[in-house]
């Protein structure tokens, strides 16, 4: 079982994490993206805390946590560092999702002798994730005016929550998802500040995807141990992204399953099964 916690950050919010395990092996930090909170992590929690310490937080303004007082990915990378330094947290592995990439590539590359091991789970850190359907946000970020802006935060809806765990599944997987994931979402999404959050984020994700050069050289430096899982049906981020990453990792392991974006939704028992097997594969 998990605990949840709430931390007060030196900001004078307060920070949710779920956490399980024991406090003195490796941390196993897993950043969820758009639009989740730590209970994306409900199914693989319990599996994974017989080998490491889970720490699962609500990134600020998700979630049961505060909104940040910073609406960037470096803030709230900076809250994620506090936290991890109130829990005493040393060495870690880092879970990548989505929006979850910037903030635990950000900690990666301001402390990678810390890092064990990257898991990355339909994360996005090379050009080639970008598809068709990153138009309109591609026009926003060249030119952020308040037209772009409303067509590139069109998904900002109940029905583009849903997308997120059903868009792009053939219609047997969907049936699998439960839609109580979107609703919750979206019910904190409708909580004051929370939509400008969105919108403000997603312009920052701009200003990441401007440091992936940076990114590429931490790679190709420490070439850190890595796993990679990805929903092959994702309608967000391109399957050419797997191709890249194996390209900067090349002694990554990957798996692509018949899933989605959020592939924990159906596939967390397998998942749960491989993280296992890398994070103890750090200690043989």
């Amino acid at each position: 079982m998990s605990e949840v916690r709430k931390i007060l950050l030196s900001s004078g919010g307060e920070m949710a994490v779920r956490m399980a395990g024991d406090a003195s092996r490796p941390a196993l930090v897993l950043l969820h993206g758009f639009p989740n909170s730590s209970r994306m992590f409900r199914d693989v929690i319990g599996p994974l805390s017989a080998s490491v310490h889970v720490v699962a937080p609500d990134l600020p303004g998700f979630g049961a946590s505060d909104l940040p007082p910073e609406p960037s990915f470096d803030g709230l990378a900076g809250s994620i560092e506090e936290l991890l330094s109130r829990l005493g947290v040393g060495r870690r592995f880092l879970y990548l999702h989505d929006f979850g990439a910037p903030v635990a590539l950000h900690l990666a590359m301001r402390a990678p002798e810390l890092v064990q091991g990257l898991i990355i789970q339909n994360a996005n850190a090379h050009r080639s994730g970008f598809g068709p359907q990153w138009a309109d946000t591609l026009d926003f970020w060249a030119a952020p005016n308040a037209a772009n802006e409303k067509a590139a935060t069109a998904h900002l809806t109940l029905e583009g929550t849903r997308d997120q765990y059903v868009g792009g599944l053939p219609p047997e997987v969907a049936a699998q998802v439960d839609s109580a994931g979107w609703i919750e979402d979206w019910r904190v999404m409708c909580l004051p500040g929370r939509l400008d959050l969105q919108k403000a984020l997603l312009a920052d994700y701009g200003r990441y995807v401007d440091r992936f050069g940076e990114v590429a050289e931490y790679l190709a430096k420490r070439q850190p141990r890595a796993l990679l899982l990805w929903g092959r049906h994702d309608a967000f981020f391109d399957i050419a992204e797997v191709h890249s990453w194996l390209v900067d990792l090349p002694r990554m392991e990957a798996h692509v399953f018949d899933a989605g974006h959020l592939l924990l939704e159906t596939h967390a028992i397998r998942a749960a099964d491989l993280m296992l097997e890398f994070v103890d594969g750090a200690r043989a």
